[in-house]
């Protein structure tokens, strides 16, 4: 199973029998003649367009019955929309959700909250780590030691501390506050030292996200928006309500609970695959443009970006909590099901992905 990119602009996914074809107009300026390309419909797990390309009605209706998500992109990257089936009749876990939310229940939020921010601190932390085994960076290593402190903070984190959060402000005084303040120093310890595992200069000193300040940044956010689709797709399909979250407060249209599940993922998939490309080459200034002040990919820089994203998601690794092996694509689909499981008291925890 793999995800379809359209990224060559005015193309056509149509339906042949069990096949889609990819119809790519012929480009003069890049000197290419127009071509077909066929895509075995049950290989697809996901199809992303970007910009201006057209999705047929027989090709859509055929994978929405295959319960296939169209994940609708600007030209640069930024998320326009989402097409999918809606729910699966799983209308008991979404009701066990809804209980457990931060409003009806926040003791039990807070801990599935507190489960994401420290797999997300974890993971940044022993990307560090594994980066400045050769390096032997006191400032990384500095970063190193910051994170340690901050998991521990958040291990120690409670929600009788605070009085519960109003469900618009879940950051105001209230224990929610604490935790995403921590979350937030964790990050710029990692970020604060992110440029420094970069073997080339590529104009990075933080995270800038509207826009993207430099190539680097241009990177994180198309690899988040493409990451945060992915955890999306998989929150549908095993039948929870992407939209209400227990770490990000749930807003009108804000995917909270595919934004919290993305977190641990961050640094070991998007993080990973930009150290990377920048680091190999494999992208350098040449496969990005700038205008007013904000940095995107080119066609071809995309291309190798998206290959080398695709690369990441179908790598196999040993899951950390079940021992047995999975590509970073299924321990996506491994951790939503696991959080499903927590909603129904089926297990006495969420176990965040974490790596060593």
């Amino acid at each position: 199973m793999t995800t379809l990119y359209l990224t060559e602009q005015y193309s056509t996914l149509t339906k042949d029998g069990d096949t889609l074809v990819v119809k790519i107009p012929a480009n003069k300026e890049a000197q290419t003649e127009a071509r077909n390309v066929r895509i075995p419909l049950l290989k697809v797990e996901q199809v992303v367009v970007f910009g201006n390309c057209t999705v047929t009605a027989p090709a859509l209706q055929a994978l929405l019955e295959q319960q296939v998500e169209v994940c609708h992109l600007s030209y640069h990257g930024q998320f326009r929309g989402r097409t999918s089936n809606g729910f699966t009749k799983n209308a008991g876990l979404r009701i066990a959700q809804h209980r457990q939310a931060v409003v009806n229940n926040p003791g039990r939020a807070l801990t599935v909250a507190k489960a994401f921010v420290s797999g997300k601190l974890t993971n940044m932390r022993t990307l560090l780590m594994r980066a400045n085994r050769k390096q032997r960076d006191d400032k990384v290593q500095r970063a190193v030691d910051g994170l340690a402190k901050i998991l521990g903070q958040v291990e120690h984190l409670k929600a009788d501390d605070l009085p519960p959060p109003n469900p618009s402000r879940p950051q105001a005084n209230s224990a929610w506050g604490s935790l995403l303040g921590l979350e937030g120093s964790g990050s710029a310890y990692y970020f604060g030292v992110f440029g420094r595992l970069l073997k080339q200069d590529l104009g990075f000193t933080k995270r800038a996200r509207r826009p993207p300040t430099d190539p680097v940044n241009a990177l994180l956010s198309l690899g988040y928006t493409l990451l945060t689709n992915q955890v999306a797709a998989a929150i549908n399909l095993t039948g929870l309500d992407p939209y209400v979250g227990f770490l990000h407060g749930s807003k009108y249209g804000k995917p909270a609970l595919a934004l919290d599940l993305v977190e641990e993922f961050r640094p070991v998939i998007v993080d990973s695959v930009v150290l990377s490309v920048i680091n190999t080459k494999a992208l350098q200034a040449a496969d990005f443009t700038e205008t007013l002040g904000a940095y995107h990919l080119t066609d071809q820089g995309r291309r190798t970006f998206l290959q080398k994203y695709e690369e990441r998601l179908n790598t196999t690794i040993r899951h950390p909590t079940f021992d047995y092996q999975v590509t970073y694509r299924q321990a996506i689909e491994v951790q939503v099901r696991l959080l499903g499981k927590w909603l129904l008291a089926e297990t006495p925890a969420y176990i965040p992905f974490t790596v060593r």
